[in-house]
């Protein structure tokens, strides 16, 4: 389906960045693009917009065949997975940036493109302004993908980048996050690492044609970290970022997940700071690119859409390649990651769950240890998910990972 006409656009939400798309479609008409009508919750607030635009009714937008494009910019996951789910199967194209819903519902929403020839665009769904679904759909459309390793929570990364260089305690930096506007009231999508792993979900499909869902990737946040925990970064040299990553480990299994990790100066994640995200993508040929900017907010935010809008322009679809090259990718359990555990109390942590020890440090107030970890054993492992209990992981793996990368080569 091409679009030679205007696009004639059905807005869901008027918040920031639904407010934004507003005004910057009405002050560029080069895009060939304009609001018909917006749908939203609360008809009583007062907004920057004609009140005819206006409706609560989600089904006036829906049912109008003059409207052949659907943005949607809401809150709730439910609900945006009728409105996308609907307008899909009218045959309306439609931008989202809910990557809550699209995680859930990912293999839904690919078999709805195809049954009705459709477009569903959603860059704004994982890392804001920064082009990574775009990049792996058209520059990456082989199957030469090493690795996805990035910052991809703007609220964690702020919080933590306060935690490691000002020295502030957890609380305060949430709150200072909070008190900014980069954290949520409930931040616990963000902290637990939930929201990163919805986006890992979706990087995942476009890197290497996977379909899975967030409760495939292992997940743990920032809640557990302990003040000692940046005082070991700093004698090391390191700086600590929670850190999604999905890599090969062999030529049909690919390792996900999303962990606290110490970055080293090398790496270009050690740079990334507060709100801002950054991703590496790793490829056998080209080495390691790297794409930064801010992940969220309005103006990023709204770029990425309005990229999206005028790409329906001319038709574009993603095509999903990834899952058309033979190689049937899957996430894997089976291998090895260098780990550093601190504790209150060593007994709690079982010595034989490690394939190797590096390092163990007692004092009175706090223990740590050091070595080499299966996945699978750590992800059973009964200390894990102790709240007295912190993991982080090295960005470096050790001797026994980079055997398994040598056997890609």
């Amino acid at each position: 389906m091409t679009y030679e006409k205007k696009l004639v656009i059905g807005l869901f939400g008027f918040g920031v960045v639904g407010e934004g798309i507003y005004r910057v479609l009405k002050q560029t008409p080069t895009l060939q693009a304009a609001i018909k009508r917006i749908c939203i919750k609360h008809p009583d607030k007062k907004r920057n917009a004609p009140a005819e635009l206006f409706t609560t009714d989600a089904d006036l937008l829906l049912n109008d065949p003059e409207i052949n494009v659907v943005v949607e910019l809401i809150d709730d996951a439910d609900a945006a997975w009728y409105i996308v789910s609907t307008s899909l199967g009218s045959g309306k194209a439609v931008v989202s940036a809910n990557k809550k819903m699209i995680a859930a519902h990912l293999a839904e929403l690919l078999q709805l493109q195809v049954d009705n020839r459709t477009s569903f665009l959603y860059e704004a769904a994982v890392c804001g302004s920064i082009p990574v679904i775009r990049n792996l759909e058209e520059y990456y459309d082989n199957d030469m993908l090493n690795s996805v390793t990035g910052i991809i929570n703007g609220s964690t990364n702020y919080i933590l980048t306060r935690m490691n260089e000002d020295g502030m305690a957890y609380d305060d930096a949430l709150e200072l996050a909070q008190e900014l506007g980069f954290a949520e009231t409930d931040p616990s999508l963000d902290v637990q690492g939930t929201d990163a792993a919805n986006k890992l979900t979706i990087i995942l499909n476009h890197a290497y044609g996977i379909i899975s869902k967030p409760e495939d990737i292992m997940c743990k946040g920032i809640t557990q970290l302990h003040p000692t925990d940046s005082v070991y970064a700093k004698e090391k040299g390191y700086s600590i970022k929670l850190v999604a990553r999905a890599n090969r480990v062999n030529h049909t299994d690919v390792a996900a997940y999303v962990l606290p990790t110490f970055v080293g100066p090398r790496s270009q994640l050690f740079n990334v700071r507060f709100e801002y995200n950054g991703v590496i993508i790793g490829t056998r040929l080209a080495d390691e690119q790297f794409i930064y900017g801010k992940g969220a907010g309005r103006y990023p935010t709204s770029s990425a859409v309005l990229s999206d809008i005028a790409a329906l322009r001319y038709g574009y679809k993603y095509e999903y390649k990834k899952a058309r090259t033979g190689v049937n990718y899957q996430i894997s359990t089976d291998h090895v990651l260098r780990i550093y555990v601190s504790c209150e109390n060593m007994a709690d942590i079982n010595r034989l769950d490690f394939i190797a020890i590096d390092e163990t440090y007692i004092s009175q107030n706090r223990k740590y240890i050091t070595g080499t970890i299966s996945f699978d054993k750590l992800r059973k492992a009964a200390w894990l998910n102790n709240p007295d209990n912190s993991v982080i992981v090295f960005a470096e793996a050790g001797p026994a990972a980079d055997h398994q990368l040598e056997e890609l080569e």
